[in-house]
Order: C-alpha cells, then structure tokens, then sequence
C-alpha cells in the first residue's frame, strides 16, 4: 500500500506539471481537436473537381454520352479543346486529365472492332492521377456498356456488381479522423512521457526524487500511468466529441473496448517514451530520436499502406511493434464492429509487447538514475 501511495501521488506530481506546462497542454487540446478535423477534411482521398479536357474528333452520339457523363462533384465540367491546345495545357498544368476520342470510335465499337481510347494523365498531381484514372476507366465502360444495350448489341456475357461494406460512400473522412486518432495516441504518449523525464532533468527535480524514499520502478510507473491518462482522456473525448459529433462518423463497434485496447497500448507506448527520455539529453535530441522511431511505427503499421502489400520482412519486423497490434484491432473494433472474441489475440500480444517494452524502459531508467546518483 505505501508503494501504491507512491505511485499516486508521483502521478498526481506528473499531472500538475502538465497542467503549468501551457505549450505541451495546448499541444494535446490542438492535436485531439483541430488537428483531428484538419487531417479528416484537408487531405481527402476522393475525387473532387478535378480538371478535364477532352479532345472530340469522333463528333459521334456516343462521344458526347462519354463526355456529359464527366460532372461535379468528381470533376470540373470538361473543356473541348483541338488537338494543338493538349500539350501546352497539360504542360501548364492547366488539366489533370485528357481524354483522346479517335474519329470512327463509335463505328468501329459498333463493328467489333475494339477501339482504343487515349487519356493523357498529369501524374505530378499523383493522388487525383491515380484516382482519377479508376473513375474514368468506370465512367467510359459504364457508357459503353450502356450504348451498346440500347443500340441492341451488348456483348458483356456477365454484370459485375460491386458492395461496398462499412463505408458504403468511400467517405475518406470517416477514415482519416479515426486513423488520426490512433496515430496521436502512440504520439502524444511518447511525446509526454519523454519531455516529462527531460523536464525534470533540465529542472533538476530528478535529484530531488532521489534522495526520497522511493524506487525507479515507481517513479517509472507514476509517469506511465499519469501520462496515459491525459493521452486516454484525450482519446475517448475527441472520439466522442470531434468524431462522432462535429464530423458525424459512425462507430460501428464498441467504444469501451477500443480504449481498453488504448490503455494497454500506452503500457508500451509510455514506456517507450521513458526509454527515450533516458537516452536524450535535452528536447532537440528527444525531437530528432521522435522522428527516428515515430515515422517507421506509424508508416510500417499498417494505418496508411496495407501490411499485406509490403515485403515479407518488414511484416515479420513489424510483429514485435505495439503500433501493428493496435492499428488491426482498432480498425477491426471501429470500422467493423468486432468484439473481444475476434481480438483478444492482438490484445494478448499487445500486453506481452508492453511487458517487454517496459522491462527494458526500467533498466534503462534505472542504469540513468544510478549514473546521476554517481
């Protein structure tokens, strides 16, 4: 019990420290609030309004059904232009798409022939290029499939219809507001707990501590558990507030279990941070080590870029990070409505991996507390 009261009142130290420093507090309301509504609507991954022109030299009744079918929101309504003005406006940047219709296009369709139809793609502007070549690949076979019912000749022995499950619009701000939300929570964990060591070094506080009665394992678990909580706080009042309310996005599972999940992750998380705290000297080191550490966990996760997609190694790597466990059982819980039954195995190695991340934070911190003893 005397530990215990420890550990409480440590914590309860740590807290009152974050409260007077203003940067870092602004810092975490900007990250769960703003930042969560500026990454969820700025950077959209649909289509919108993107500029197209189309190059008409069949003049025919299925050239003109291709190009009404281009209108907002997808795209800017498209501009007929001769065959002279195609290079300098895609050279100006001017249009990110060109569509080339050859004369004779709808004859030869109607004749069997195969026609080919050209799109020129200004791939400098690389999310709508990618994008932006699916919507008109469906766009021109939708109408092609069409004229040819009408005109009594359609070839196509089979439909394909497509389901979209859990995000039925592709609204990418039901994805980015979330993912954010799971980046910033290994973030910001990381982030307090290093800058609250390096704090109370720079301060000199740290020497004070040790001349108390108390161990590094509670002075370490003091920090783990008032930090995680400002970051947990956080997380559960901008999924609440900015997510659910303000932006409207769905939650499909359980909120409970999503955060039991994120306080087993700041276990690792937080002791990450302490690791960290130990190696750096000052905040420009602790800053420079944050890039080293959070990009990989955030990129490799599978949050951005699915992990199937990426070489076998780094998936094998990638096992032993608390960030791969957490991203596949939050998505599974958030987007998909799993329960406990279809996670508890990422639960599980969540827990282990915290474990041995904070065996090795407490070495660390306390071979650090011997040297400043010394």
């Amino acid at each position: 019990m005397h530990k215990l009261t420890n550990i409480f009142f440590l914590g309860i130290k740590e807290l009152r420290s974050f409260w007077h420093d203003k940067v870092l507090f602004l810092f975490v309301i900007w990250a769960f609030s703003g930042g969560i509504y500026a990454i969820a609507t700025a950077t959209s991954l649909e289509l919108h309004k993107a500029p197209i022109a189309v190059l008409d030299e069949d003049r025919s009744q299925l050239s003109e059904r291709i190009i009404d079918a281009f209108y907002p929101p997808y795209f800017q309504p498209p501009v007929r232009i001769p065959r002279a003005a195609v290079n300098p406006g895609m050279d100006s940047g001017h249009y990110t798409f060109v569509l080339d219709i050859p004369p004779g296009f709808e004859h030869d369709l109607l004749a069997g022939e195969g026609p080919d139809l050209l799109v020129d793609i200004d791939a400098t502007r690389m999310t709508q290029a990618f994008i932006g070549s699916g919507y008109i690949r469906r766009i021109i076979n939708a109408e092609v499939a069409d004229f040819l019912k009408t005109t009594g000749d359609a070839r196509t022995p089979i439909r394909q219809t497509i389901r979209v499950k859990f995000n039925p619009n592709l609204t990418s701000t039901w994805f980015g507001s979330v993912m954010e939300i799971i980046n910033n929570i290994t973030m910001l964990s990381i982030i307090l707990t290093g800058a609250a060591l390096i704090r109370e070094r720079e301060h000199g506080t740290i020497e004070h501590l040790l001349v108390m009665p108390l161990t590094p394992l509670e002075i370490m678990f003091a920090k783990v558990w008032s930090n995680g909580l400002v970051v947990l706080v956080g997380a559960s009042l901008s999924l609440w507030l900015m997510v659910q309310k303000v932006l409207g996005v769905p939650i499909a599972g359980a909120t409970w279990l999503f955060l039991l999940a994120a306080a087993l992750h700041l276990f690792s998380t937080t002791s990450m941070g302490i690791f960290l705290g130990t190696v750096a000297r000052s905040m420009p080191q602790l800053g420079l080590l944050m890039i080293l550490v959070l990009l990989p966990l955030q990129i490799l996760s599978g949050g951005i870029t699915p992990r199937e997609s990426m070489p076998a190694v780094v998936q094998a790597i990638m096992q032993l990070a608390p960030t791969t466990h957490f991203v596949a059982l939050s998505q599974a819980i958030l987007y998909r409505g799993a329960g406990i039954t279809a996670v508890w195995q990422h639960l599980l190695a969540i827990i282990t991996i915290g474990a041995v991340f904070f065996a090795i934070a407490l070495l660390r911190f306390r071979k650090s507390v011997t040297q400043t003893q010394l």
